[in-house]
């Protein structure tokens, strides 16, 4: 054999060689080194659920997976409260009446809590304490609450009287009830077709009015022309 064909047989078994021992290297590397996608942003926290306290009230929990048409009028009542300038100042306390803390937890651990005054004078108040439950500082705040507040805390428990005033066929959802001394009586239907006939017949005068001056305008350009 000659020394040219045993140097490439020499080369043949050595590439061999090398690839069956990376080929079985690879599988050993490829499990020791945890899998992981390139580009991929850490998942966000999520909220799911909202806790309620109040003196006098056994803790009610709602959370997003048992309940979640009712997690999400909750947490519509307090999302827009985060890092948002107050609106009012401070009420008088003997207005407020009673208070009900509500923590909302992300991904089970609580992360904001409001202090929330349904039955108060002049509507809803809520109130943004300073101190939150992760430990981040923010600046203590009052607003003017949601006119649906009352009838959210009620369906999840809290001890608040039924105001069918506010809202009619469930939180979230039905039609605003009106009042029925609001609706108008036949006499008061009586005296608006009045009106409006009156209104009928003034304008129709006006616009004959206005016809016989258009009229009249164009007879004289028409005599001065001629």
């Amino acid at each position: 054999m000659g020394r040219s064909v045993r140097r490439r047989l020499l080369l043949v078994v050595a590439a061999g060689f090398l690839l069956g021992t990376t080929g079985a290297a690879a599988p050993a590397l490829a499990a020791a080194r945890p899998a992981t996608v390139v580009g991929q942003a850490p998942k966000a926290p999520q909220a799911t659920a909202v806790v309620i306290t109040a003196e006098g009230m056994a803790d009610s929990t709602v959370t997003a997976k048992d309940k979640p048409q009712l997690f999400r009028d909750l947490l519509r009542e307090v999302s827009f409260l985060p890092g948002t300038v107050g609106q009012i100042t401070a009420p008088k306390k003997e207005t407020l009446g009673k208070k009900f803390t509500v923590v909302v937890r992300y991904d089970d651990k609580p992360r904001y809590t409001y202090d929330l005054y349904p039955l108060a004078q002049g509507g809803p108040k809520a109130y943004r304490p300073a101190a939150q439950p992760d430990k981040k500082k923010t600046t203590p705040a009052w607003f003017l609450g949601r006119m649906t507040m009352s009838e959210a805390l009620r369906i999840a428990g809290a001890p608040i009287p039924e105001k069918p005033d506010v809202i009619s066929g469930g939180i979230g959802g039905g039609e605003r009830v009106i009042p029925d001394d609001a609706l108008p009586t036949g006499r008061d239907v009586d005296t608006l077709l009045s009106e409006l006939r009156r209104l009928v017949l003034l304008n129709g005068g006006v616009v004959l009015v206005l016809a016989f001056m258009v009229a009249g305008v164009a007879l004289i350009i028409r005599h001065r022309t001629r």
